[in-house]
């Protein structure tokens, strides 16, 4: 196994950045205690991310690591010294879809290799680590096997996926019985956009715009379509996360609500059961937007339950995750507890 950074999969485990000053020769033992009102804390992180090389290679994706061929016990401490050093006690991983365009028997082979390194990963550091599964959503049958199968027999958490699948939205139908399968096993379903190509061409040029601006995009898109096609009123049990705090949408959520007032023509024929805007509190999301204030407004858009923390690991978006919730203005120690850990806790199984 190999630990990547967040933009489309293809880059190699460790970045070589650690989570501060001394991390690099921090003794494992070591590890920062998050403490919050007197308590101790286990703090979990929902957005980590890692790639199999073994399944990524079967795909014609070479990473930097395999190239280099970097060992996985060097990735594995690097790995411990970071969480170590920014107080972090289990991540929850998760993979970028690579496969969608896959044909099928060789996606079913991807996600089998990519589950079963996952859980042997994690078996070597329980405490350290749990995972969300792989599923090849192109195919939702398929998906919806993977999913129970990697629930009920290998232990993962729920699973990872994309924002889209190839060139098809999630509020298609056809997707039904995958939405389905999650709300009857009642595990969490981790969002992670891969960008949006179909507007490649505005977003050259400087920033990293492809990632900066299509990322969160691709997000506010899937929700988007999420709500408006009825997929949330027809799985209301379901359980979703969105990695960046749900992409733009929670920052312009009310536009939602007036849209088909303005264009009541736009209006497709399907009766949503309340607000667009609503729905949002039924969703989840990471803690990974970067001021004070940006935490404050998605909490009081969202509500401080739908909240929790995500670092991007390796991927030094934000290296001092933990931080950013302890230090923001205006939550309770209840509030920081349950977005630093006991709310992932409750729908990843993991014990406080």
């Amino acid at each position: 196994m190999q630990f990547t950074p967040c933009h489309l999969g293809v880059f190699a485990a460790a970045s070589g950045q650690t989570g501060g000053p001394g991390a690099a020769t921090r003794p494992r033992g070591a590890r920062r205690a998050v403490v919050v009102g007197g308590r101790r804390v286990k703090t979990i992180d929902v957005h980590a991310h890692c790639v199999i090389p073994e399944a990524e290679q079967l795909l014609g994706i070479t990473t930097r690591e395999t190239r280099f061929g970097r060992g996985i016990d060097e990735v594995s401490a690097q790995r411990l010294r970071e969480m170590d050093e920014q107080g972090i006690d289990v991540e929850a991983l998760s993979i970028n879809p690579t496969w969608y365009r896959a044909e099928r028997e060789l996606a079913e082979r991807v996600v089998s290799i990519q589950n079963e390194r996952l859980v042997e990963y994690c078996a070597t550091d329980p405490d350290r680590f749990v995972a969300f599964a792989s599923v090849a959503l192109q195919f939702p049958d398929l998906a919806a096997q993977q999913l129970e199968h990697g629930v009920k027999e290998l232990g993962l958490r729920g699973a990872a996926v994309g924002a889209t699948v190839a060139d098809d939205e999630f509020a298609d139908p056809k997707f039904h019985p995958f939405w389905a399968k999650a709300e009857e096993l009642g595990v969490l379903i981790f969002l992670h956009p891969q960008g949006t190509p179909d507007v490649a061409w505005r977003l050259r040029g400087n920033g990293w715009l492809a990632n900066t601006i299509g990322n969160p995009l691709d997000t506010t898109i899937a929700l988007s379509h999420l709500i408006f096609e009825g997929t949330l009123d027809r799985f209301p049990g379901l359980k979703l996360c969105s990695a960046h705090g749900g992409g733009y949408l929670p920052s312009y959520a009310a536009r939602s609500d007036y849209a088909l007032r303005v264009h009541p023509e736009m209006d497709t024929g399907v009766a949503l059961k309340k607000q667009p805007s609503e729905y949002l509190r039924q969703l989840y999301y990471d803690t990974l937007v970067f001021t004070s204030e940006a935490l404050r407004h998605l909490a009081a858009e969202v509500g401080v339950s739908q909240l929790m923390l995500g670092t991007d690991h390796p991927y030094p978006w934000q290296t001092a995750s933990v931080d950013h919730i302890l230090q923001a203005e205006g939550f309770t120690d209840d509030d920081r507890i349950a977005m630093l850990g006991t709310t992932a806790g409750r729908l990843l199984g993991i014990a406080s």
